[in-house]
C-alpha cells in the first residue's frame, strides 16, 4: 500500500478511489504519508476527496442498477416491510450520504442509496461534503502528530 506514495497524487487518488469501494483499503494512511512527505496539503486533501467521492459515486451507480427484489430474496425480508423501509429511506435517505466516510458501514451507504434510487444530486453533494470534512480533520490530525 505504501508503494502508492511513489506515484504521488495519482497514487493518493487511486488509494482514495479504492477505499470508497468495498475493498479494505486505507486512504487515510496514504494521505498521512503524503502530508508527512511534504505534499501540498490543500492539493492532497482535494485529490483524496475527489478520488474517494468518485469511488462513492461508483458504489451508488452499482446500487442504482441493482434490483430491490434481490434484497428481498437474499435477506428474506417481507415485501411489506421492505416497501415501508424503502419509502422512508427514499424520503430521508440522502442525509445518510454525509456519513459515507464512516469505517465499515460507509462503503455500503452509497450502494444502498443507489439501490433506493435516492436523488443522485443531493447524495453526491452530501457525500462529498462528508468526505471533505473527514480528510480535512485527518490532515489536521496528521499535522498535529508531526509537529
Amino acid at each position: 500500500m505504501t508503494e502508492l506514495i511513489e506515484y504521488g497524487y495519482w497514487g493518493l487518488f487511486a488509494a482514495s478511489f479504492l477505499a470508497a469501494t468495498i475493498l479494505p483499503f486505507s486512504s487515510e494512511a496514504i494521505l498521512s504519508l503524503c502530508v508527512y512527505s511534504g505534499f501540498d496539503i490543500n492539493l492532497t486533501i482535494g485529490v483524496a476527496t475527489f478520488g474517494n467521492w468518485l469511488g462513492g459515486l461508483t458504489s451508488y451507480y452499482l446500487g442504482y442498477i441493482g434490483k430491490w427484489e434481490w434484497i428481498e430474496k437474499l435477506l428474506r425480508i417481507k415485501k411489506k416491510k421492505a416497501e415501508k423501509t424503502k419509502i422512508y429511506l427514499q424520503n430521508k435517505g440522502n442525509a445518510f450520504a454525509f456519513f459515507a466516510f464512516l469505517p465499515f458501514i460507509g462503503d455500503l451507504i452509497p450502494l444502498g442509496l443507489g439501490l433506493l434510487k435516492t436523488n443522485p444530486y443531493w447524495m453526491a453533494l452530501l457525500m462529498g461534503m462528508g468526505k471533505l470534512c473527514r480528510y480535512i480533520v485527518w490532515a489536521w490530525l496528521t499535522l498535529q502528530a508531526i509537529n
